[in-house]
């Protein structure tokens, strides 16, 4: 059975007689919703029913697996606190290592980079060299990293260290929830996955008001500290808890040249991004790392094309569905990074709110996005995937639009709470509309993948998104004082003619029948788990008729 993000895909060596892993899961979801399948799937003989996949790992019993998955969940809340609560602590930070104009948005871009860049390859690693080894190691790294961020002194030391908490937790993600569906089976892995996602969508809420206490009341540093004891409370209880891996590790189709590549010329394309506006959009700086970029991003697509075992078969990027939901995910995923980064910054640096006041502002903007995500699922069920895709940018543009309105005395009732409202319910229903739309022109051998696809490519929308809208707002100069507002100002607009492009093409995207949005159902569910680090609403019971509904957030 493969792992995160290649849950869903069948695995050539199973024999004929065993049922693939898509098929398990189609047949869960119905008996979660208490109903059959349409089609009957073989079941797993008795002398079998504990087998486990490439990692070997045994499965719990009884009790047991309860602590198992709330170990999984904590280890997985630990790493969404720190994308959202860094959001809240931003201004803090920045006075504090004196971080100035873009160079602001490499907090977080230095974690999502990294983290969205080798969520593939992670998912692959915990198939070949043991699911348990790869959560310890990521856990490892990840709380080294959180200790190395609290102790941070300079910038380019918390950026390291951010930086080493993204490879920590794409390591460490992907093997929990590949844990999950090893040692889960039938009703009780429904229920798993639903509260992983639940576990998301707390999470996104929940950071900001860790992010806002920790900061207004101790220093924003605490918010690295604290995962310490957590993360050593995690390590003996999974040493303890979590299935040994049973085989020795395979090192053969990992495929590293690969992430290495397409992650270092992300990289570059970002810092030439939020460095072009101090070293000149024409300088040479900026035109050899992008350039750079752009040149490895096309030998990254060139080497996996002649590669045996690929992280991403670059050919489907072809398919309209495919190719198009990517660029508007990533649309989506930069626009909602960018709301909470530009909000975040206004409100403290422009109108002077306290983190912990901050934090408390986000929740209607949680609470939007939630309500759009569950509308969704209902909305497309009925009309396909088109029509409520392209009204969704046009309402997230004019939310944007109503932002860019911010001045420098502005109030948070009048200026900011009807953008984010607006702008949350539009990026709630875009999400779960582009998840759809991309797992619609999927395969279904090559689900996984383009769930994978689908959550690498939030992570790394956000990650250009805030580098695109980090250097417009330092664009006059100032991110702090009432100045400030003007950038900010700017920022939005661009924001919200990204979400107008999103929604042109948008128009061009398959339909999507109803029939054929129901059949990816159990696909939609899956890939709501694998995004659960970015989820408002998760793993809700859908009606007989709707797709699940997810909506993704920093």
């Amino acid at each position: 059975m493969n792992s995160y993000p290649e849950t869903l895909q069948k695995e050539p060596e199973m024999s004929a007689q065993s049922p693939t892993l898509l098929s398990v899961l189609k047949r869960t979801a119905a008996m979660h919703h208490g109903r059959k399948t349409a089609t009957a799937t073989p079941t797993t003989p008795p002398g079998r029913r504990h087998a486990h996949g490439p990692s070997g790992s045994e499965s719990p019993a009884g009790k047991g697996r309860g602590v198992l998955l709330f170990v999984l969940l904590i280890a997985q809340l630990m790493v969404i606190l720190d994308i959202t609560a860094v959001n809240i602590a931003l201004p803090s930070l920045a006075k504090d290592l004196q971080l100035t104009g873009s160079n602001i948005s490499w907090t977080i871009t230095s974690y999502s980079l990294i983290f969205g860049s080798l969520l593939l390859f992670g998912g692959r690693a915990a198939d070949l060299l043991g699911r348990r080894r790869m959560f310890l190691t990521g856990l490892g790294v990840f709380t080294a990293s959180s200790f190395a961020s609290a102790m941070a002194g300079t910038a380019t030391a918390l950026f390291a260290a951010r930086a080493g908490q993204g490879l920590g937790a794409a390591m460490l993600s992907p093997a929990a929830l590949a844990i999950i569906m090893t040692a889960f089976h039938g009703n009780q892995r429904a229920k798993a996955l639903a509260a992983w996602g639940a576990v998301g969508g707390a999470g996104a809420a929940i950071g900001v008001l860790v992010g806002g206490l920790l900061t207004e009341f101790a220093d924003w540093r605490m918010i690295f500290y604290v995962n310490l004891p957590v993360a050593a409370a995690l390590a003996i209880a999974a040493l303890k808890i979590v299935p040994a891996d049973t085989q020795k590790p395979r090192w053969r189709g990992l495929d590293l040249r690969g992430a290495v590549l397409a992650t270092t010329s992300l990289g570059a394309i970002v810092f030439a991004i939020t460095q072009g506006q101090t070293a000149g959009w024409t300088s040479l700086q900026t035109l050899l790392f992008g350039l750079g970029g752009l040149a490895g991003l096309t030998a990254f697509a060139a080497f996996e094309r002649r590669t045996d075992a690929p992280l991403l078969r670059v050919e489907r990027l072809a398919d309209r569905a495919v190719g198009g939901g990517l660029f508007l995910m990533l649309a989506a995923a930069g626009s909602i990074f960018g709301l909470f980064l530009l909000s975040s910054l206004y409100l403290q640096n422009v109108l002077g709110m306290g983190p912990l006041a901050t934090g408390l502002a986000f929740i209607p903007l949680a609470v939007a996005a939630g309500l759009g995500a569950h509308a969704a699922g209902h909305i497309v069920s009925h009309h396909g995937v088109r029509g409520p895709l392209t009204a969704a940018f046009v309402v997230t543009a004019g939310g944007m639009t109503l932002l860019a309105h911010v001045g420098e005395t502005g109030s948070y009732l009048r200026d900011v709470l009807p953008g984010m409202l607006v702008a949350g319910a539009g990026l709630g229903v875009a999400v779960v509309s582009v998840s759809i739309a991309i797992l619609t022109g999927a395969r279904e051998e090559e689900t996984g993948m383009i769930s994978g696809l689908n959550a690498t490519g939030h992570e790394i929308g956000g990650t250009i998104g805030i580098a695109i809208f980090s250097t417009i707002a330092a664009g006059t100069g100032v991110l702090a004082g009432p100045h400030a507002s003007a950038g900010i100002s700017h920022a939005f607009i661009a924001d919200a003619l990204l979400a107008s492009v999103a929604a042109l093409v948008a128009l061009a995207e398959p339909a999507g029948d109803a029939g054929t949005l129901n059949r990816r159902r159990t696909e939609i569910r899956e890939n709501a788990a694998h995004r659960g680090t970015h989820l408002t609403r998760a793993m809700r019971k859908a009606p007989e008729t709707g797709p699940f509904r997810v909506c993704g957030l920093p």
